[in-house]
């Protein structure tokens, strides 16, 4: 597939009120923020776009952090798909209807799609109580850094990328973790964490190398919590 390819404009706007918005149930601010890159990317030919969240925030007539929290529920849902987080600002891979993960639009009936309930990608695991239990379910009541064992009352939930560097809150980026280690990773980049934590005698060798084979099999999807339903 040719992402560089012009889109058909008129088609792709149908699938955006047909079949994006209600199905995702986006805000109004987040139809706006999600319709002004697809404007500035796919409609140009460009499948990925370098922006400051101050120019889209200009663009769309909202405040910076109104825009800001419409940028997070968009890469929740899958909508946008993070690139590059930097001081010079982002680089997001904006996808058409048809990309969305979970969300299947009909090229001939725009009004015709089949929503795939259910399915892990696009699932929101601080949603409710029952998801955020099985991200620690998933760990064994162990810190997924520390390998410690973990009181149900101190567990936390931790972002392996941050909020702050656009970090979803999905499966792929949640683990769970003990409060020191939840509080000493802060922003740190999670392998770097690991590898403070060897430093520090907190892991063995043996342990960090299985912690960094943890932490790719996260990343590449391999570690799914039992969620009922689900698979």
């Amino acid at each position: 597939m040719n992402n560089n390819k012009k889109v058909n404009a008129e088609h792709v706007w149908k699938q955006v009120d047909d079949d994006v918005v209600p199905h995702l149930k986006l805000s109004v601010m987040d139809r706006a923020a999600y319709s002004y890159l697809l404007r500035h990317s796919r409609i140009e030919g460009k499948p990925r776009i370098r922006f400051a969240i101050s120019w889209l925030a200009h663009g769309i007539r909202l405040c910076v952090r109104t825009t800001r929290s419409a940028l997070h529920r968009l890469f929740d849902h899958g909508v946008l798909r993070p690139i590059e987080c930097g001081q010079t600002g982002h680089v997001v891979h904006v996808r058409l209807p048809a990309e969305i993960p979970g969300l299947r639009v009909s090229k001939d009936s725009p009004r015709s799609p089949i929503f795939l309930a259910g399915r892990l990608e696009k699932t929101d695991f601080l949603q409710n109580r029952a998801l955020r239990e099985a991200i620690h379910f998933r760990e064994r009541s162990r810190c997924f850094y520390c390998l410690r064992r973990v009181a149900r009352l101190s567990r936390c939930l931790d972002h392996v990328v941050p909020r702050a560097k656009l970090g979803r809150n999905s499966y792929r980026n949640l683990v769970s973790c003990c409060p020191d280690c939840n509080s000493k990773k802060a922003d740190r980049p999670a392998d770097e964490f690991l590898r403070w934590l060897y430093r520090e005698r907190r892991l063995s060798a043996n342990d960090l190398r299985g912690r960094l084979r943890a932490l790719d099999d996260l990343a590449a999807g391999k570690l799914k919590p039992p969620v009922p339903g689900q698979r």
